[in-house]
């Protein structure tokens, strides 16, 4: 099934979406937020399962055409908002930007921080920034809505916690990052809201393509209607979820509604492009000696999307301006 939120109030409305992201209808009833549906997941499942089949059956009463600029993010906000690295070849070149040698140790244990989770952008919400010079970029990757997770759950049982998968970007202002981690106290000012798909689906909708814990599909990231990367998910990611949710639960419980996301999605094969631009300044710089490649700027415009094999959008598309100028209300 493919749940989405329509904008209204902070929490928005939460509706059941076609498979081909052609129609919806409100759940409405107990569930009328994509959170409430969370809270109690067991119960919710089945009934927006059994509406999603109907609809795909034929017509049903109060059904509507799916406009995705009217979606907030399927969760527009949520209790807990962490984001691993499972790619660890993307930390390892973009600590290699900045100077700072990678520890042996993050191939085996993964790095992870907990980001702002109060407000999310709209998947078609412009990306505002008060000076081109803090480095905007754009980080595609693959993010976990959770059902509720014990504390100390273990690998082989942290997998079944997935409710559903989205896609994600997880902005990024590069130029801030360094100062804020030599303070030795992690992430703030250089992570500005996060953007999430409109639509986020049940594992099942993948089919073949979600294998231990994966997502085998590669993420389409275009950067002004040219395509930037598509780095293949499912390749050389060296914590699947299931090790990801071990590590976020290790002492504490991830209430119902947690979504966790993979990082950036990264291939060693540099030829299918990646998923942020500070990679691609990285490469630059090993062969060239200097980044050539610009962070972002006013009007560039960012797209993240998957396919499946008929080319069909799973989740449809993340697709959003950059704006130079003011924030606030």
């Amino acid at each position: 099934m493919k749940l989405g939120s329509l904008k209204n109030g902070r929490d928005g409305k939460l509706v059941v979406v076609s498979r081909d992201l052609s129609r919806a209808v409100l759940a409405g009833g107990a569930f009328p937020t994509m959170q409430s549906a969370m809270d109690e997941w067991k119960t919710a499942a089945p009934q927006l399962r059994e509406l999603a089949d109907k609809l795909e059956d034929g017509p049903v009463p109060g059904e509507f055409a799916f406009d995705m600029s009217q979606c907030a993010s399927p969760l527009p906000r949520a209790f807990q908002w962490a984001d691993g690295s499972a790619y660890v070849n993307h930390v390892e070149l973009v600590r290699r930007a900045r100077g700072a040698e990678m520890p042996e140790s993050f191939w085996s244990d993964p790095l992870m921080y907990q980001g702002g989770s109060d407000h999310f952008l709209a998947p078609a919400e412009d990306i505002v920034i008060a000076d081109e010079k803090w480095g905007a970029d754009f980080e595609g990757e693959i993010a976990a809505v959770l059902d509720d997770v014990p504390p100390g759950t273990p690998p082989e049982k942290a997998g079944e916690k997935i409710a559903l998968l989205m896609l994600v970007n997880d902005v990024s202002l590069r130029n801030l990052v360094p100062a804020e981690l030599a303070k030795g106290f992690g992430f703030f000012q250089s992570k500005p809201p996060t953007a999430f798909s409109p639509v986020a689906v049940s594992p099942d909708e993948l089919g073949d393509a979600w294998r231990d814990w994966r997502v085998c599909l590669p993420l389409r990231v275009d950067l002004n209607e040219k395509p930037f990367g598509r780095a293949e998910a499912g390749v050389d990611m060296v914590f699947n979820f299931a090790q990801l949710i071990a590590h976020a639960a290790k002492t504490r419980p991830l209430k119902a509604g947690t979504i966790l996301g993979s990082g950036t999605v990264s291939n060693k094969d540099a030829s299918v492009g990646g998923s942020c631009l500070a990679e691609k300044r990285m490469l630059e710089i090993i062969a060239d000696g200097e980044a050539r490649t610009p962070f972002l700027r006013d009007r560039d415009v960012v797209r993240i999307e998957m396919t499946d094999e008929n080319g069909r959008s799973i989740f449809g598309a993340i697709n959003q301006r950059v704006r130079v100028g003011a924030q606030g209300e």
